[in-house]
């Protein structure tokens, strides 16, 4: 059952299916209409920029919310390797009043260096560190002390293994959220399935430097626990959380990856916790509008 807030309606149900107008958004629904005027002097905008991380740069763009801010600002972390990249997601949370910076992780789509699982987590630290400086966050109107991470996938994976031990980061959004330990035990216990592992993520792979589908999978494996997202339960905890899954996602199976997450953090009493399973597949494909609404809602309701 979901402990999301869906406060639309009572009909969660036909919420989630054609959205609803107003609401704890407020005014026009920013998840489905233009904002009726913008702040001349400070209209939204976007910025195409570059984020360094461990002498590489990150191609990177920043949606920049409308008016004088400091703006709230959300980490838009894509998959692997990156094919839905949620930007639609992206501009429903800006016009909720939020920044959003969405970036290519070290060796994906162009960046600098060459890619690893966890090159991905510390190019995330290396992101959120980045939205800390002054000199960022004056021109960009971002607020430092009001980020949250949101993940798509292997994103999903990231936002949750960093977004707890961050001090900086206030909350976390999982999309169909991976957890990788499960393909690196599996791919350890039997060296067929980590041939298939490999196989799958070679044929992924294009977007991608300096990497193989073996050197991931070997990656995997030999990660064991660190990888595991349920060893991140105590610094998760805490923290608001929104975990969003898929009912018929075949790529990260909810039953697989996301209820063990959502029994442990209830296990351990999580004040913050919110979780939802949409009718819908890994990409949400006919779900776009409820999977805004519900990022959106959470953001501007819940982190605070």
């Amino acid at each position: 059952m979901s402990r999301f807030p869906f406060r639309c309606s009572a009909l969660v149900g036909l919420v989630l299916a054609l959205g609803c107008a107003g609401g704890p958004l407020g005014g026009a629904d920013p998840v489905t209409m233009d904002p009726a005027s913008t702040d001349p002097e400070h209209p939204p905008r976007l910025v195409e920029t570059q984020i360094p991380s461990h002498g590489s740069a990150m191609n990177a763009i920043v949606y920049v919310a409308d008016g004088v801010g400091p703006h709230p600002t959300a980490v838009l972390l894509h998959g692997f390797p990156g094919n839905e990249r949620n930007l639609d997601v992206a501009q429903a949370v800006r016009r909720s009043g939020w920044n959003v910076i969405f970036f290519h992780y070290r060796g994906a789509w162009g960046s600098e260096g060459a890619f690893s699982f966890t090159q991905v987590l510390e190019d995330v630290i290396a992101v959120v560190g980045w939205t800390q400086d002054p000199e960022v966050a004056g021109p960009l109107r971002i607020d430092p002390d009001r980020i949250a991470l949101i993940g798509h996938s292997m994103g999903g994976f990231a936002a949750l293994r960093t977004g707890g031990g961050l001090v900086a980061v206030d909350c976390v959004v999982s999309i169909a959220g991976a957890n990788l330990a499960s393909r690196g035990y599996a791919a350890e216990e039997d060296p067929a399935i980590a041939r298939a592992i490999a196989a799958q993520l070679q044929a992924w792979s294009a977007p991608l430097s300096g990497t193989s589908g073996e050197a991931l999978t070997r990656e995997l494996a030999e990660a064991g626990t660190d990888f595991d997202l349920l060893t991140q339960i105590p610094v998760l905890a805490p923290k608001p959380l929104l975990l969003i899954a898929g009912s018929r996602d075949d790529t990260t199976p909810p039953a697989e990856h996301h209820a063990p997450l959502v029994a442990a953090l209830t296990a351990a009493d999580a004040p913050h916790l919110h979780h939802t399973i949409l009718d819908a597949d890994h990409a949400f494909s006919q779900r776009r509008v409820a999977l805004s609404r519900a990022v959106a809602e959470f953001l501007v309701e819940e982190c605070r």
